[in-house]
């Protein structure tokens, strides 16, 4: 039997590719930035309450457990979906056909997260939320999950792995730009189409942003042709041996306790955004469209750097400064609006400082777990890409659900202004889990490991000549 040539992406089936995660970049951002101030608005918004604000046992409330119940039922699927990913096989590859399946769901579920069934607060809006959030995270696994399993069968090498890490790094801050602009977008939709409140507003700006996020997402659905340019092939190892492999694996444990405390506390911090604008330093929502593109702008400045670093050095200490520095930048949003600058050269200052850390956590992390990956592949033999990257994106749901938790826990020990110490506090708590992810990191032998991926496809080069 003839082996298959396997050929490297051009550089527009890269870009194809990237384009995916600009798509779901925007509208999980979306998500990420807006659904906990929509649910739990400060009393100036002007959002009417839609969901009960009341606590449970001093510090729960409707969102908390809803937040937590929803991702952590999402959670369990990650492994499913992946397992169910490494075994597929159809003409169309492995991956392809669950992108194809996630898209329009996920985009769909997450418009329908802002539109309650009652214009009041009502237990069914709890309820209507419970089931809908649960839904788009579970089509959100099935596009997610196949996506990120096809870096490392599409990177022929390290080097091609670091190149398309920069590139979704890029359109995933694209994405988060985009998913910013949600406010901006929900004052002009109000004046163009004569909208009655600023909730219709949002809600027509969430559905703009949901079409796009479907064109995006299907991109590389339709551009590429998976079993033309991936390596990888089915495997028929199960469910359970395969996470079970995945966290038998040193490196890897390193890197996804390293990278779910990182998750945590920067979910604590990009949810309280908004707060940290609105009430800290009693800024416009609207500064969110300005700000964020700031942010965006500043870390590609750094990208060319990143790049040429992380070929001519190891990428781990440049991994373990950024988390370090990320902590060092959340500490600082103790502070805001008591430095004795103006509140919008303190908002400024925030987001140029987080631009230097973002510009290596967005590129580095992704290559990383590539080249896990693709050693234990060469090692074993086993093609298990869709389980590592699901075994991370499942620590990140329980990380991304944990930050939610602690962010809206902390909510009512004060969101308002004047009365503001529970948002002053999450940014301390985002802090310390950065500072732990940073020194927990540098445990990871890299080194060992790429000289050990070297050896491996040195001696499988041998075999296939």
């Amino acid at each position: 039997m003839q082996k298959r040539k396997i050929e490297d992406l051009t550089l527009s089936k890269k870009m194809a590719y990237a384009i995916g995660q600009l798509g779901w970049a925007t509208i999980v951002n979306v998500v990420n930035l807006q659904l906990v101030y929509f649910y739990i608005p400060p009393s100036d918004a002007g959002i009417p309450v839609f969901i009960s604000q009341a606590v449970f046992l001093v510090v729960l409330n409707s969102v908390v457990l809803l937040a937590a119940s929803g991702r952590l039922l999402d959670a369990i699927t990650d492994p499913f979906i992946a397992g169910l990913s490494d075994r597929w096989n159809s003409p169309n590859g492995r991956r392809i056909p669950f992108l194809k399946a996630g898209a329009i769901p996920t985009a769909l579920f997450a418009f329908l997260m802002f539109v309650p069934i009652i214009s009041g607060q009502s237990h069914w809006n709890i309820l209507w939320l419970f089931v809908i959030q649960a839904l788009f995270y579970i089509s959100l696994t099935v596009y997610v999950t196949p996506y990120f399993a096809l870096l490392p069968e599409l990177g022929h090498s390290s080097d091609e792995r670091l190149q398309l890490s920069t590139f979704i790094s890029i359109t995933y801050a694209l994405g988060l730009v985009l998913a910013s602009q949600v406010p901006l977008l929900g004052s002009l939709f109000m004046d163009v189409f004569t909208l009655a409140d600023k909730v219709q507003g949002i809600q027509v700006a969430v559905a703009a942003l949901a079409v796009m996020s479907i064109i995006f997402m299907l991109v590389p659905a339709f551009a590429i042709e998976e079993k033309r340019y991936c390596k990888g092939e089915a495997t028929d190892i199960s469910m359970k041996a395969a996470l079970k492999r995945a966290f038998q694996n040193k490196n890897f444990i390193y890197y996804v306790v390293a990278d779910f405390s990182y998750f945590t506390g920067l979910t604590i911090s990009t949810t309280g955004l908004l707060y940290y604008i609105t009430v800290l330093l009693e800024l416009e929502e609207s500064m969110m469209a300005i700000l964020f593109p700031v942010l965006i702008l500043v870390s590609f400045i750094f990208y060319p750097a990143v790049h040429y670093l992380a070929r001519k050095s190891a990428k781990k200490p440049l991994v373990t400064m950024a988390f370090l520095w990320m902590g060092i930048v959340f500490i600082s949003t103790f502070f805001l609006g008591k430095f004795p600058v103006s509140n919008e050269i303190q908002a400024y200052g925030l987001i140029i400082m987080l631009a230097i850390p973002i510009s290596f956590l967005g590129i580095l992390p992704n290559a990383i777990l590539a080249d896990i990956a693709d050693h234990d592949a060469l090692k074993s033999g086993v093609n298990q890409e869709g389980m590592y990257f699901a075994a991370r994106t499942l620590m990140q749901k329980f990380g991304a659900t944990a930050g939610v938790v602690i962010f809206a826990m902390m909510t009512s020990l004060g969101k308002d202004v004047g009365d503001d110490f529970g948002i002053r506090l999450s940014g301390l708590a985002g802090a310390a889990l950065c500072i732990i992810s940073g020194l927990y990191f540098m445990k990871y032998d890299e080194k060992k490991l790429l000289e050990e991926v070297e050896y491996y496809e040195g001696q499988k080069q041998d075999l296939e000549g």
